[in-house]
């Protein structure tokens, strides 16, 4: 029998979040982020007919991993400026693996990096504020292009 490694519950930074249950190794692979692989557009008709939160993760080909369909607890994997996982995409799957070593009861973060078709307004940066709380925080979850344009 294989003990959890991980496990989702409420989050102090937001919603819901990762959260280590056995000590992980700097490098360790913890989580595929699971969900039906498609279209930006279509994920995001989703978003405009379903209230809450979205779980999208975006490919480097254009389409998207939307974890609200047939997805697992990677869908809450919480952003922070300063993270201690990364997304490793290998083909249509990604990965989530540990940057530094996780005690028991840390919550697990990766920088979501994101990006917006156009200007960069103030709506915009308030829709993506970020509550990490980290010492080196950029106040955004835009990507570092996005967040400074």
């Amino acid at each position: 029998m294989r003990l959890r490694r991980i496990t989702a519950r409420r989050s102090p930074v937001h919603g819901m979040g990762l959260f280590a249950l056995q000590p992980l190794a700097a490098g360790d692979r913890v989580i595929e982020y699971k969900g039906e692989v498609t279209s930006w557009r279509r994920a995001a008709a989703r978003q405009r007919s379903e209230a809450g939160h979205t779980f999208v993760f975006g490919l480097s080909d254009g389409r998207v991993i939307d974890g609200s369909r047939g997805g697992n607890s990677a869908r809450f994997l919480n952003h922070a400026c300063v993270p201690n996982c990364e997304a490793i995409e290998m083909g249509e799957r990604v990965f989530i693996h540990t940057l530094a070593a996780i005690a028991p009861g840390e919550e697990l973060f990766i920088d979501y990096g994101l990006t917006v078709d156009g200007s960069v307004t103030d709506d915009i940066r308030i829709q993506y504020t970020c509550h990490c709380g980290a010492s080196g925080c950029r106040r955004t979850m835009l990507g570092s292009d996005a967040a400074s344009a």
